[in-house]
């Protein structure tokens, strides 16, 4: 139901730990909590040290940030070592809080020795998380006191910087508070954040955003890619708070304009570290990748547009892995759609970052993702399934899991059976304490043409793609399956400089490049193995031109599929592989340790389809983007 002063969303998200990972996405967890996020806090020390935990290190964002992934990954899958080490954070932050409801970090003199408040809003943010898995009522007071201190902070010191450009997210806290005990005051203070924040509506209409970054360019707030896709969430936290109709055009309106000047074949929208255009060597952050999605799963709450849900899986099943080693103990910080290798170079490309962007490290470039990337796999989890305000469920996007509750005072579990994105079928099972009716809302994909759902024994069922599809009936306590089938075919697509792309379902593909592991910087701080750093050199050729006819992907491209492995989103671990004919392109070669950037003037044709290049045609294998290291995505039709 609507809380009085702030519209109710479409489908509103579970409560953390309601929705808990089964299968490939249980592994893929449980990678993340034996890699750096489960251990980050115990020897990096702007975590483990951090003045947020009564250490002497930096005591802004990292170690907010860190919480802001580790609650829910802890909680999700019952990590009790990590909930332990977390509690006792958590503990220690209640213990500090000043009598006038500041943190302890937060100066005392704020006004004479400025402060960013951005740190104080993201750790309400990871705060409230902790208060929905624990119910500890002394943090639910604690960031009440927080916000109380915020409104009469921001009269003495108005947002800037970080704060000014993000100001949405302070609305996250005020929501979970006010939600809980409803008081004018924190609306009030929602309306103070939106009106010293960007308006990202105005700025989305200037021309400078269309423009891509230069390389060696200049970095610029209103371009900041992490700050963009962070920035994609404002129009559905603001429009809850007075239901403005510009507001729900802008949250795809805003998408739009990244896809048509920056977008990627991932989903994402190119930025190393400011808006980079559409040219697939030039990196999107991972801060970024985790970002988008947050703002992605706020979208398909707010507005219920499965067209959110669609993007969301696009991004999580494809640019969030690729950006990690698979053991998840090293990440990038620039991520490329056509990256063949990973090296340090001081005559590198990036727009506004450094040498060493795209290693696989502990902290390449900066810390920033260090603390930042955790929050990607355990959110995506929990905003699987949402509750509807016709008392039912539905599904945001589809992966193993396990969703208890209680709908009309009756326990209710759903399991969800799948290997999906790797396979096409998707089972749900549905068993409650007792008889009782509700419906679900089925997010059907947009691309799914003759997507079927059969209930029980029933007949097969016609879903429309792109739509929530509604099965309303009685449920009781022997389960009732539903068998849905999502249809994934081929599509090959045209990208930046004529390219093309080899897509299917959710999953796009790339191919499949040797590769040859090296450590780095062995003689910096913590880069002692497992969390060292490490450049990723190519054994196998990789400059291929793909012969495809996008009109006729079925004919030229074979798709199999194969055990998802222990390490899901792995060159070993693929749950699936296309093999397709490609051919060689000798001129094609390495510069600034990147792919050379090639057009169609530079592959010389003959018959359309043809290149008159001599190089023989050779089977070549893709896998999941998300499966790879190193990887070409974007080919030369040849």
């Amino acid at each position: 139901m609507p809380v009085t002063g702030l519209a109710a969303p479409a489908f509103r998200p579970l409560p953390l730990g309601s929705v808990r990972p089964q299968g490939w996405i249980a592994r893929q967890l449980r990678i993340q909590a034996d890699g750096l996020t489960g251990h980050l806090d115990e020897f990096w020390p702007d975590v483990a040290e951090s003045q947020w935990f009564g250490g002497r290190a930096e005591g802004w964002e990292r170690a907010p940030y860190w919480l802001d992934g580790a609650i829910p990954l802890a909680w999700l899958l019952d990590a009790t070592p990590l909930k332990t080490r977390i509690t006792r954070d958590v503990e220690f932050i209640l213990a500090h809080q000043r009598a006038d409801g500041w943190y302890g970090p937060y100066p005392e003199d704020a006004v004479a020795k400025r402060y960013d408040m951005w740190a104080i809003l993201l750790a309400n943010k990871a705060l409230v998380q902790y208060h929905e898995a624990t119910g500890d009522a002394r943090v639910l007071d604690a960031v009440t006191r927080s916000l109380r201190a915020l409104l009469a902070g921001l009269d003495r010191t108005p947002l800037y910087g970080w704060g000014k450009f993000r100001w949405f997210e302070g609305l996250v806290p005020i929501f979970h508070v006010y939600e809980r005990a409803p008081a004018p005051w924190l609306i009030e203070l929602a309306g103070k954040l939106r009106a010293q924040g960007v308006d990202y509506r105005a700025l989305f209409a200037t021309d400078d955003l269309a423009v891509a970054t230069p390389r060696r360019g200049l970095w610029k707030w209103t371009k900041h890619v992490v700050n963009t896709g962070m920035a994609a969430k404002a129009s559905a936290l603001g429009w809850r708070l007075d239901q403005r109709p510009e507001d729900r055009a802008f949250a795809r309106g805003m998408i739009d304009f990244l896809d048509r000047h920056h977008g990627q074949v991932t989903g994402m929208f190119a930025g190393d570290e400011c808006l980079a255009g559409r040219n697939p060597l030039q990196g999107t952050e991972l801060c970024s990748v985790v970002e988008f999605m947050y703002s992605l799963e706020h979208l398909f709450s707010a507005f219920g547009d499965p067209f959110f849900g669609d993007r969301l899986e696009r991004v999580a099943f494809n640019a969030l892995p690729a950006t990690f080693a698979p053991d998840m103990w090293s990440h990038q910080y620039d991520q490329q759609v056509n990256q063949v290798e990973c090296s340090v170079r001081e005559n590198h490309m990036w727009t506004t970052n450094g040498p060493e962007s795209n290693l696989y490290g502990l902290e390449p470039n900066f810390g920033c993702c260090t603390s930042n990337m955790h929050q990607g796999w355990p959110k995506f989890a929990a905003h699987l399934w949402m509750a509807s305000p016709d008392g039912g469920l539905a599904a945001a996007a589809w992966a193993p899991c396990r969703v208890e509750t209680t709908i009309r005072f009756v326990p209710i579990r759903v399991d969800v059976e799948t290997d999906y994105p790797f396979r096409d079928r998707v089972d749900v099972i549905v068993q409650s304490g007792a008889q009782v009716r509700f419906p679900l809302h089925l997010r059907v994909p947009g691309w799914a043409d003759g997507a079927t759902v059969r209930v029980g024994s029933g007949p097969e069922t016609p879903m429309r793609p792109g739509s929530m599809h509604l099965v309303d009936r009685t449920w009781g306590k022997e389960p009732t399956r539903l068998a849905l089938h999502f249809p994934m075919r081929p599509k090959v697509t045209t990208r930046y400089n004529g390219a093309v792309a080899v897509e299917r379902g959710p999953l796009v593909y790339s191919l499949l490049i040797g590769e040859q592991w090296a450590q780095v910087n062995a003689d910096k701080p913590h880069r002692e193995l497992p969390h060292g750093d490490f450049e990723v050199h190519p054994t196998t050729p990789w400059n291929y031109g793909l012969a495809v006819d996008p009109e006729r992907p079925d004919a030229g491209i074979a798709f199999e599929e194969r055990p998802v492995g222990d390490r899901p989103f792995s060159p070993e671990g693929a749950g699936t592989m296309a093999q397709a004919r490609g051919r060689r392109i000798p001129a094609w070669k390495m510069a600034h340790g990147w792919a050379g950037e090639i057009s169609p003037a530079d592959v010389a044709w003959s018959d359309p389809g043809k290149a008159t290049t001599d190089q023989p045609l050779e089977d070549v294998t893709l896998i999941p983007y998300g499966c790879t290291n190193i990887r070409i995505t974007e080919f030369p039709r040849a």
